[in-house]
């Protein structure tokens, strides 16, 4: 079975796995006059993710979503009002910030333009609009078929936020995939927001864990919403030994996600006559549009699972989302692909 469901599907190796036995362990939770926790391995991690992303500090959090909601929530206080993508992940999926029982937000929706990445003149005319205090971009971006923010656009959006005075909040769950595309470095992609949350149990391959980063001050506070949310883990260092694994060994090797991605759409272009493609596949993540193949995406996908390949729904019940991954080999795309093109053929 060939499973390109998601890229959380990525299993530690055992070189991974053993740097658990020999990691030196704290409590995360009983901390300095700085806000450090007592585990030397997390501590560690955190140094390590924000000089790669170029912030002062980092915070290491259990899950993405979890970084997120401490991100747009220290940022902001209820009822204050935040610019999002229409389809963003933090959004449609994660949700707390703006459950009106809950984080109490009011967003307002930008929407990508015809290179799938936000127009700065949009958000500049949304921000006098709505008097937003906050901007939140996703890059790269899941749910459009993980396009990227190219750095013209981040510095253009860079001068629209600091023209009204507002922070910018990145959700780069997919950060090291979207700076593989844009063939530069992840500390060039964030140095134009104040805070970026990546996760490292997708493409990165650990188990567990996201960071949070942006300044000492952010992260102070950050922290202490942290422990009021329920996200101090104790002797995490056993999650951050993995990550740390992850961010000295799996960088390099996330082009090849990228390529096994391109290779099955490459296999598919022109040849489906059913079955609609994205444009352009940047990333790890290939989208298919059903709308006009006379099928659902649930019953696309149980065909597909008959055949040997487990995809899913995204979205709507006519958008498919394949997602490559470390694991995935290019065997593994070239099978994909024949059992997209059979599929196809019988609609």
């Amino acid at each position: 079975m060939v499973d390109l469901r998601s890229d959380t599907l990525t299993m530690p190796d055992y070189p991974m796995l053993e740097t658990i036995l020999t990691a030196r362990l704290g409590d995360d939770g009983r901390t300095d006059a700085k806000g450090r926790g007592e585990d030397p391995t997390i501590n560690r991690l955190e140094d390590m993710a924000a000089a790669l992303v170029g912030k002062e500090a980092a915070i290491l959090m259990p899950t993405g979503t979890f970084g997120n909601t401490i991100a747009v929530m220290t940022h902001c206080h209820a009822g204050q009002t935040v610019l999002v993508d229409e389809e963003q992940h933090m959004l449609l999926t994660e949700k707390f910030a703006f459950e009106q029982d809950l984080g109490r937000l009011t967003p307002v929706c930008y929407h990508q333009d015809s290179r799938h990445m936000p127009d700065p003149d949009e958000l500049d005319k949304l921000l006098t609009e709505s008097g937003a205090s906050l901007i939140c971009l996703e890059n790269s971006h899941n749910f459009s078929g993980g396009y990227c923010i190219d750095l013209p656009t981040m510095a253009a959006i860079r001068k629209v936020a600091d023209r009204h005075g507002v922070p910018i909040h990145m959700d780069g769950a997919r950060l090291f995939h979207a700076a593989a595309h844009l063939h530069t470095t992840v500390k060039q992609v964030c140095q134009h927001v104040d805070t970026v949350m990546f996760c490292v149990s997708k493409g990165l391959g650990a188990p567990v864990g996201s960071l949070l980063c942006g300044t000492e001050a952010f992260c102070a506070k950050a922290r202490a919403n942290r422990k009021l949310f329920g996200g101090v883990m104790r002797q995490a260092g056993v999650v951050a030994a993995p990550a740390i694994y992850a961010l000295e060994h799996n960088v390099e090797r996330l082009t090849e996600d990228i390529e096994n991605a391109q290779y099955v759409h490459q296999q598919l272009s022109g040849k489906l006559h059913k079955v609609r493609l994205q444009e352009e596949v940047q990333t790890n993540i290939l989208m298919l549009n059903l709308t006009d193949a006379g099928i659902l995406a649930d019953e696309f996908c149980k065909r597909a699972k008959e055949r040997g390949l487990l995809i899913r729904p995204i979205r709507n019940q006519y958008r498919v989302r394949l997602v490559f991954y470390k694991g995935i080999t290019r065997k593994d795309a070239e099978e994909a692909a024949a059992i997209l093109l059979a599929l196809d053929s019988e609609l």
